[in-house]
């Protein structure tokens, strides 16, 4: 032990901020204070500096620290053999991490490693040294506590509708005056409602995409500046079809904050995954639309009914419309024969499997069968529009009563959540200034979050209801509308055609079931 006290050591002095100890309570963590606090340590031992290694902004539960490595680095190639931190919490907040440096790199290497304000030198026989595993633990709870409340408290203002994001939804960028309000890009704008209405006009994810690249339209990549694994949006500027149908389907552009889609893993690990629709936290009308909203559920209506559409150059009336109805899968439009101008229907699943003979062909001459389902619908939207005629004023007065008296429960809802979560910010902040003990913060902690979960569901149900309600309304308008401009053209649009019809299904004996969205 003296023969290894005695010799010359070499040392790496490294100090770390993160983000989360950018605070006033943690004022003694700078970068400045801990530099001075290892250089009148090294003063006042007569040691030797090889370097400083500084990493600034970089958490405790990651180690892939640029200064950290080159730290690493230099131990390896013999520069130093001594490391020096303030304490334990600067090396690493991740106690398997932090414990495999101490307990085997650093010993491997014949290191030694000194917390100063730890008392820790694992060159000494100390009972200091006996605690170390604990304080890395306590570090690592520490990062993990800090984790939750910076989810809470962002989660608490995705609930306010406010933006919490990186990089903004393609058309939009932050408020200068506002980080957590969007503007509209009107350069982008232009380009999502041109994607918005060639796909009205029935053009495939593919066909808009191609389209967009011919005529040269910047992609987001190019105008972010960031590269995917394959950069052709970034060097070649070529869309996909995968962003357009993320652009379609996303409803920022009618002017509602949908976030918290993607999550990490844990606080430990960077992997992001998605989550569940059900997860995501949305709040209307928080910034101004692109998109009208009439526009866009169109859209979300046409969308399934365009999947699986060959990328041919005739767009049928029923394209993405017609099933089997012996099996099930999905019946196809064939290209039409030279010879006679005629084109017909095949079911896919029959085609694909003709040899085993597992369905029959269901062909039909297909402009025979448009004509025979064109005039059904004209007959199906007569008998709805007289039903229709008849309205009940009473029930449309206790409707609106009762969309008055929930939204005035929403606003108490909301203050009273805002409230909830304001109170374990606070509480939180007395725990770490030690004005309350661990076991008081768990119990009014857990106190708070029971009440926070009851409120939260009820708002939940509540939001619910009345948005069922309004989406209703505004369905039954909708259908009407299209009913009447239907009936009024000689020859409907494919638009209007796929608003009316979810489904048609044709059986071998031609016997014809339409499945309207009506009725």
């Amino acid at each position: 032990m003296l023969e290894r006290l005695n010799k010359i050591y070499t040392a790496g002095l490294y100090i770390r901020l993160s983000r989360e100890d950018d605070d006033k309570t943690y004022e003694s963590e700078s970068i400045t204070n801990q530099k001075s606090l290892l250089l009148q340590y090294v003063k006042e031992n007569n040691l030797r500096v090889y370097d400083t290694y500084i990493d600034d902004g970089y958490s405790g539960t990651n180690f892939d620290r640029p200064d950290f490595n080159r730290l690493l680095n230099d131990i390896e190639s013999g520069k130093i053999n001594m490391v020096i931190t303030k304490d334990m919490s600067r090396l690493g907040r991740d106690y398997i991490g932090t414990g495999n440096l101490i307990e085997k790199y650093f010993p491997e290497h014949n290191v030694r490693y000194i917390a100063v304000t730890d008392n820790i030198d694992t060159f000494l026989d100390s009972s200091n040294n006996d605690i170390a595993p604990f304080k890395s633990i306590m570090n690592d709870m520490y990062a993990k506590d800090i984790s939750k409340k910076i989810k809470s408290s962002l989660k608490a203002k995705m609930k306010e509708g406010k933006w919490v994001g990186g990089r903004t939804p393609f058309g939009y960028d932050q408020d200068k005056d506002n980080k957590n309000h969007l503007v509209i890009n009107p350069e982008q704008a232009i380009v999502v409602k041109r994607i918005f209405d060639m796909c009205l006009e029935g053009l495939s994810f593919f066909k808009i995409a191609k389209q967009l690249t011919n005529d040269g339209v910047k992609t987001p990549a190019q105008y972010y500046n960031f590269e995917w694994k394959s950069n052709y949006n970034l060097k070649y500027g070529e869309w996909h079809s995968k962003t357009i149908r993320d652009i379609l389907t996303n409803r920022m552009y009618i002017g509602d904050m949908v976030q918290n889609r993607r999550s990490k893993v844990n606080y430990k690990v960077k992997k992001v995954i998605k989550n569940n629709p059900n997860n995501y936290i949305i709040v209307e009308n928080t910034h101004e639309p692109i998109i009208d909203k009439k526009i866009f559920y169109e859209v979300q209506k046409i969308i399934p009914k365009n999947k699986g559409r060959n990328e041919k150059k005739e767009i049928h009336l029923l394209d993405g419309l017609l099933y089997c109805g012996d099996c099930g899968h999905r019946i196809s439009i064939q290209s039409r024969r030279k010879k006679d101008n005629r084109c017909y229907t095949i079911c896919n699943y029959y085609r694909t499997y003709m040899k085993q003979k597992l369905c029959t062909t269901h062909s039909n001459n297909y402009d025979e069968l448009e004509k025979v389902i064109v005039k059904s619908l004209s007959e199906m939207c007569l008998n709805y529009i007289n039903k229709d005629k008849i309205k009940n004023s009473t029930l449309n007065n206790l409707k609106d009563d009762n969309k008055l008296t929930n939204k005035k429960e929403l606003e108490i809802l909301t203050n009273d959540i805002r409230q909830i979560n304001d109170n374990l910010d606070i509480i939180y902040i007395d725990k770490l200034n030690k004005k309350i003990t661990e076991e008081q913060f768990k119990r009014v902690k857990l106190k708070f979050e029971n009440e926070l979960n009851i409120k939260q569901k009820k708002y939940s149900e509540l939001n619910n209801s009345i948005n069922d309600n309004i989406n209703e309304e505004s369905k039954n308008k909708m259908v009407v509308e299209y009913i009447n401009k239907f009936l009024s053209m000689k020859e409907p649009s494919r638009e209007l055609i796929i608003n009316l019809i979810d489904k048609i299904e044709i059986y071998e004996d031609k016997t014809i079931n339409i499945k309207v969205s009506f009725g």
